[in-house]
């Protein structure tokens, strides 16, 4: 029981990755708060964890309204005292070429996945001071390796990366961890977009040293668990690659 009592903020926890973390959370004895856009697909999966842990809780939020996120953060700690665990997984973008990327996918990507979890930290970080706690972000190989159409979502994910390394230099003083993760898993995402763009998907796979998609529970998840627990109390600043060993950063 590596998180037991300990309380979990995971955006995007409905479904795919975040649903994945929650999961390994819950199994390791954590309370969870998952917040998500989807009000029928969070009731389901608040409905599957509280058959683990009774006390998580569902928050239905639009992300991209800033100026409600920091009241995320009030809710759960009014709820449960305290937040040991943020996890800043939610994120939506359009693929497009570059030259075809408009203000509007630049304000999708960074409104969904840049803004929501720099506001966030913010408003976690004075009750991540009292409980010396832990961030797990989300990078992406898209933008570590520059993926073609996916420049709005690059460049979301890389600033997203550049602020949790300031983050882990800035909060280190109060015990606090900031790390990053970035996954390739079989998501209903990567599903479509792997229908949709075969090629792209054939190309990626044959890249993977282990041949497979990472499970969202079972690889995601258990690396966000290592991230939260004591386990990595001395690393912060840090991207792990949990791709099959697709990417080896230098």
């Amino acid at each position: 029981m590596k998180l037991e009592n300990k309380v979990a903020i995971i955006t995007g926890g409905a479904g795919g990755i975040g649903f994945g973390i929650a999961t390994a959370y819950v199994k390791e004895g954590a309370i969870v708060a998952i917040v998500d856009f989807n009000q029928q697909a969070g009731e389901v999966a608040i409905e599957k964890l509280k058959e683990i842990s009774p006390q998580s809780i569902f928050i239905q939020a639009d992300l991209s309204d800033h100026l409600t996120l920091p009241s995320i953060v009030e809710k759960v700690v009014q709820t449960f005292g305290k937040l040991d665990i943020l996890v800043n997984n939610a994120h939506a973008s359009r693929m497009k070429p570059f030259e075809e990327t408009t203000k509007e996918d630049l304000d999708l990507s960074f409104g969904t996945g840049f803004y929501p979890t720099f506001y966030l930290m913010q408003a976690a970080l004075p009750h991540l001071k009292e409980t010396k706690g832990k961030v797990v972000n989300f990078a992406s190989g898209a933008g570590i390796n520059g993926d073609v159409n996916q420049v709005s979502y690059a460049a979301a994910k890389e600033a997203i990366r550049a602020v949790t390394r300031v983050a882990a230099n800035e909060w280190g003083q109060y015990g606090i961890t900031c790390n990053l993760i970035s996954p390739i898993a079989k998501t209903p995402g990567i599903e479509q977009w792997a229908e949709e763009h075969p090629d792209f998907y054939k190309a990626m796979l044959s890249k993977n040293p282990l041949g497979r998609l990472g499970d969202p529970e079972k690889d995601i998840g258990r690396t966000a668990v290592f991230l939260a627990s004591e386990d990595s109390d001395y690393i912060t600043g840090q991207t792990l690659m949990v791709d099959g060993g697709s990417i080896k950063l230098r």
